[in-house]
């Protein structure tokens, strides 16, 4: 998506490309491929494993201190850890719809890009490939019953990002699904937007993207008397991840917290350790939480970093900073977004969203920052090459000294 808008807007520096051709089983054969390239280094580290220490199979709990795997072997452990990951939800209206209806899991085994896509769910993965698809020549309509996107939740950059998307895609914020039905080859959608009105949209196929919910179900936790919450995830602590109740651990996107791939790479370490710990009767570790970051890779990028944004909270100085006149981006025709920091009155930095061009960098620079308890004045002391992006850090850091 991204090399097809690079070569349709390649006029902007004078560069006339006369036709884009998008061609859809070679752009879905290479994302394929490389998705098995990623897979494919786990699994070996999987298969690394003696056979003597690894069963294949569907466990659940008879107790807090045993595992029935296939309802033929038995296992008595003295610590476990629960790491079964999670599943696209798909909502209500769209059961039984059968192929017509593609998740995450599924959506880059389908043999060409469809004509059109309706997309449930405006977040991080949503939003992603709504924008993808779009930029490939798929018709896209996104539908979010929410009224941010991309996970932005400061006021003016959760508009921007819904002008800018919008521009290339059909976006409806605030609008609920009611029903879904099999049309032809497709699927009608039946909606109702932000007023109440009733709307429909017709696609070839729709795409589940509100959510994943964790893989418990087949566990039977409930006989383990872990201290289950409402929903039916156990209750756990969220540095050492030890379940109240029972010596288990969870970890990775089953825990329904910062389901990301570095955090979960760093839940499943201090989950084995601590495993190790309990089986041993040691005292398990307590290593504090990174500091929060999420990323989105569209285009722009977005981000959101440390503490959330809070209207409420008078203590704070908010820096505000606009990428439509930064050097670097204006240049490279990417200057849209902007970027909001906040910190506490003695300047130090707590968070902020960012929306605008290499985000990904910008906010790893913040995330260290913040973790390392930063103030503005100190990150503005710290060099920065021109003509780069990241002088915009420098900009909005100067704002904040001055209101300090």
């Amino acid at each position: 998506g991204a090399a097809a808008h690079a070569a349709r807007t390649a006029d902007l520096f004078g560069i006339r490309v006369p036709e884009v051709a998008v061609d859809g089983p070679a752009v879905l054969r290479r994302l394929r491929a490389e998705r098995d390239r990623f897979v494919g280094s786990v699994l070996d580290g999987l298969d690394d494993l003696p056979d003597g220490e690894r069963l294949d199979g569907t466990a659940r709990f008879e107790d807090d201190r045993t595992l029935l795997v296939d309802d033929a072997t038995r296992i008595r452990f003295r610590a476990a850890v629960i790491a079964t990951g999670s599943s696209p939800i798909v909502p209500g209206p769209l059961r039984g719809l059968g192929a017509l209806v593609l998740t995450t899991d599924i959506l880059f085994e389908i043999p060409d890009l469809p004509a059109s896509l309706a997309v449930l769910g405006a977040g991080a993965v949503g939003i992603e490939i709504a924008q993808a698809m779009a930029r490939l020549g798929v018709a896209v309509t996104v539908i979010d019953a929410g009224d941010t996107v991309a996970g932005l939740t400061e006021p003016d950059l959760a508009g921007q990002a819904a002008a800018i998307f919008g521009a290339e895609l059909d976006l409806h914020l605030g609008a609920e699904l009611r029903k879904a039905v099999p049309e032809g080859d497709g699927v009608c959608l039946h909606w109702t937007d932000r007023a109440g009105r009733e709307r429909t949209t017709r696609a070839a196929r729709v795409l589940a993207a509100a959510g994943r919910s964790p893989n418990l179900e087949a566990l039977r936790l409930e006989a383990t008397g872990l201290c289950l919450e409402p929903e039916g995830l156990p209750a756990f602590d969220r540095r050492s991840l030890v379940c109240a109740g029972a010596p288990i651990l969870i970890a990775g996107d089953v825990d329904g917290w910062r389901p990301v791939l570095h955090e979960a790479s760093r839940q499943g370490g201090i989950a084995g350790a601590n495993a190790a710990a309990l089986a041993a009767g040691r005292p398990v570790a307590t290593p504090e939480p990174w500091t929060r970051l999420a990323m989105v890779f569209t285009h722009p990028q977005a981000a959101v970093i440390g503490a959330p944004y809070d209207p409420e909270d008078d203590r704070r100085i908010v820096g505000a900073l606009d990428f439509s006149d930064q050097g670097r981006a204006r240049v490279e025709g990417l200057n849209r977004g902007g970027m909001r920091i906040w910190a506490d009155r003695s300047g130090r930095l707590l968070g902020g969203e960012m929306l605008g061009p290499a985000v990904e960098h910008l906010a790893h620079l913040l995330t260290y920052a913040v973790a390392d308890e930063k103030t503005a004045q100190a990150v503005q002391d710290r060099p920065v090459y021109h003509p780069t992006v990241e002088e915009g850090l420098t900009s909005i850091m100067s704002k904040m000294i001055q209101r300090s």
